[in-house]
């Protein structure tokens, strides 16, 4: 019970690696707000959570949104009389180079990935600051320290959000507060599912996924859950402005 009595807040709860972690910090006694921008998906993760002992609620939100977020801390802290724990893992990648990525698709993916853990970080910390600290994770990547083709704002985007990691983790440690972040690698989620299977030769895309990383695989959300589960917890405690690396050796070549 390594979370035993934490209030954590959850963006992206609804599929895949944030699904994934609601569950298993539901398995660890914390006590979730599982946002999403799709209530219903949200709203099917609070009733799997619970069906594991845990307390939970649906926030519908859109983290690029200063209104939304604010609200959503506001809700937890409603909810449950704390806030110890934000995973920002709310995000999403597109593809195209610089030449062929389009302005207004620019600006789209960099308000969820980059503005959305900003504001969500913004209106979290001194709901944390009344408790006495907390532990901010951030979904990263491993693009934040190597280029792949085709996917400049992803890149770019995944990048901020390992700076920014570090900012906070120095403006806020003598609050109490300790903010790091996850890279993973390829990982194994409906997101990653849907673009192989648009691929007119989906076996070989899947392929060629996989031996990007040493050990042959792509990874799953839990593998991922796990390693955002320590940072929350105490067990991290000694760790900030972090970025832990979990991509099947993908980034040791």
């Amino acid at each position: 019970m390594r979370l035993k009595d934490k209030v954590c807040i959850i963006t992206g709860g609804g599929s895949g690696i944030g699904r994934a972690a609601c569950l298993m910090f539901a398995k660890e006694g914390a006590r979730l707000a599982v946002a999403d921008k799709r209530m219903e998906a949200a709203r099917v993760v609070v009733e799997e959570c619970a069906s594991l002992g845990g307390r939970a609620i649906a926030i519908e939100v859109d983290v690029a949104q200063a209104a939304d977020a604010r609200r959503m801390v506001d809700e937890t802290v409603a909810a449950f009389g704390r806030l110890d724990v934000l995973l920002n893992n709310a995000g999403y990648g597109i593809a195209g180079s610089v030449l062929e990525t389009d302005e207004d698709a620019w600006d789209d993916l960099m308000a969820v990935n980059v503005r959305g853990v900003f504001l969500c970080t913004k209106y979290a910390i001194p709901a944390m600051k009344t408790g006495g600290g907390g532990s901010i994770v951030n979904t990263a990547s491993v693009v934040a320290n190597i280029g792949i083709r085709n996917r400049a704002a992803y890149c770019a985007s995944k990048g901020a959000v390992a700076a920014l990691t570090r900012a906070v983790a120095i403006d806020h440690v003598a609050d109490g507060i300790r903010c790091n972040a996850i890279a993973p690698g390829t990982i194994d989620t409906p997101y990653f599912a849907d673009i192989i299977g648009a691929s007119p030769d989906a076996a070989a895309l899947r392929k060629g996924l996989e031996q990007r990383q040493l050990m042959g695989r792509l990874g799953t959300p839990e593998e991922i859950a796990a390693g955002m589960l320590f940072l929350a917890s105490d067990e991290s405690r000694f760790a900030t402005g972090s970025i832990l690396t979990i991509d099947g050796g993908m980034t040791a070549q």
